[in-house]
C-alpha cells in the first residue's frame, strides 16, 4: 500500500482530497499544522480561515470519519519566523510581499516534506488546483483544469525532487465538482464551506491594520513623509511608505485635480512618487531567486507567456539572460510591476518557472 501524508486544513479542497485518496487505496496520515491564531474567540464567521480552531477540529473529525490518523502539529514558531517576518520585512523595505508563495516553500513544501519523510510516507498531498505530468526525465508543473481556481502560481518555488513526491488530487477538477463530490458522500458541511481568505493571518485583509498591532514601536520607526511627482517637487505628505504599494490609487488622500497612482518608493528618502497611470508601464522585467521547472534552464528564444501577479493576464514575450540576471522582455506592456511580487513563466499550461520581481 502507498504510503502518504496528506495536509489538511479542514477546508472544503484538502477534504474532498481525503475521500478521493481514501478510494484510491492510499495509506493516508493527516497532517494540520497550528499557524496562526486559533482561539474561536478571535474571529467571527465572516472571518474564519483556514487555521482557525474549528478548522483544526473539522479535520481531525473527517479523518476519523474515513478511518486513517490525524494529527495536529505547532509551528506557530516556524510559520512567524519564515512568513510573517518576511511579510513585516518586506512592507518595512518598501516592497510588496508574497506571503503564501513564501509559505509554500518554507512550509508546505519545506517542514511537511520533512514531516512526511519522518512518517516514511512515499507521497505527499495538497488540496491545490494544480497538475504534474512527467516528460523528458523531469516533473512538470501545470496549471489546474478549472481555470478559476488554478493555483499554479504560488508553486513555482518547488523542486524536482518536492514535485517527485507531490500529489494534486483536485487538479483535474472543478471547484464545482469538488464540493459535488462531499456532497455525494455524506459531507453537506464541507461541501458549502466559504473560501479562505487571502492572506490566513491578516484577519481583516487589511495588512496595514496587521503591521500596526505587529511591529512594535511602529510610529517611531515609519515617520510621515513627503508625496512628490516625477520632478521632485512636493505634491502632500503620505502617513509612512509601508501603508502604500505601487499602482495603488485610492486611499492616498491627496486632490491634484486628476487621478495620480503611486509609481515608486524611496525609503531612503522618505518619498513615495506620484504620477499618471501611463507611467506605470513597463515592458521589461529583471527577476531574481529564479527557478526552473520544465527545463533546467530556458533555451534561448523561447516564447513565454509571463503573470507578474496571480490576478493579471498573462502577457506573451520571452526571456532574457544576461551574464546570471533574467529578464522578460514582453511583447505588450504591463502595469504596477512591483518589487517583492513573484513573476511567474507559462509555456500553455506548463510552468516553465518563476522569479520574484526585483527592483
Amino acid at each position: 500500500m502507498k504510503n502518504l501524508l496528506l495536509a489538511m486544513s479542514g477546508g472544503t479542497d484538502s477534504s474532498v482530497s481525503a475521500i478521493l485518496l481514501r478510494k484510491q487505496a492510499y495509506n493516508i496520515q493527516g497532517l494540520t499544522f497550528k499557524m496562526w491564531e486559533t482561539e474561536l474567540k478571535a474571529c467571527d464567521e465572516k472571518e474564519k480561515g483556514c487555521c482557525d480552531a474549528e478548522s483544526l477540529l473539522e479535520a481531525r473529525e473527517l479523518a476519523r470519519k474515513l478511518d486513517f490518523p490525524h494529527e495536529i502539529i505547532d509551528i506557530r514558531n516556524e510559520f512567524e519566523h519564515y512568513v510573517i517576518q518576511d511579510f513585516v520585512n518586506e512592507y518595512m523595505n518598501g516592497k510588496t510581499p508574497n506571503p503564501c508563495v513564501v509559505c509554500n516553500t518554507h512550509i508546505k513544501w519545506g517542514i511537511l516534506i520533512d514531516e512526511m519523510k519522518k512518517r516514511g510516507c512515499t507521497y505527499y498531498a495538497t488540496g491545490h488546483y494544480a497538475r504534474i505530468r512527467q516528460e523528458n526525465g523531469r516533473f512538470i508543473l501545470m496549471k489546474g483544469a478549472d481555470t478559476k481556481k488554478d493555483q499554479s502560481y504560488f508553486l513555482w518555488t518547488l523542486t524536482q525532487e518536492q514535485l517527485k513526491h507531490t500529489i494534486f488530487p483536485l487538479g483535474e477538477l472543478t471547484k464545482d465538482k469538488v464540493r459535488e463530490i462531499a456532497k455525494e458522500n455524506g459531507f453537506e458541511r464541507i461541501a458549502e464551506k466559504r473560501e479562505s481568505q487571502e492572506i490566513c493571518f491578516v484577519r481583516d485583509n487589511n495588512y496595514r491594520n496587521f503591521l500596526n498591532t505587529y511591529v512594535k514601536d511602529i510610529e517611531k520607526k515609519i515617520k510621515p513623509g513627503n508625496f512628490v511627482d516625477t520632478e521632485g517637487k512636493v505634491l502632500g505628505q503620505h502617513k509612512g511608505y509601508p501603508y502604500y504599494t505601487i499602482g495603488q490609487r485610492k486611499g492616498l488622500n491627496i486632490a491634484l485635480g486628476k487621478p495620480a497612482y503611486v509609481l515608486s518608493i524611496d525609503v531612503q528618502k522618505n518619498e513615495i512618487v506620484l504620477g499618471d497611470y501611463n507611467l506605470l508601464e513597463r515592458k521589461s522585467v529583471r527577476l531574481k531567486n529564479t527557478n526552473w521547472i520544465k527545463f533546467p534552464e530556458p533555451p534561448e528564444n523561447l516564447k513565454i507567456e509571463a503573470k507578474i501577479r496571480y490576478n493579471s493576464p498573462a502577457v506573451p514575450g520571452n526571456i532574457r539572460k544576461e551574464k546570471q540576471t533574467y529578464y522578460l522582455e514582453l511583447n505588450q506592456p504591463v502595469y504596477a510591476v512591483t518589487a517583492g511580487q513573484s513573476c511567474v513563466i507559462y509555456d500553455g499550461d506548463d510552468v516553465i518557472g518563476g522569479g520574484i520581481i526585483a527592483e
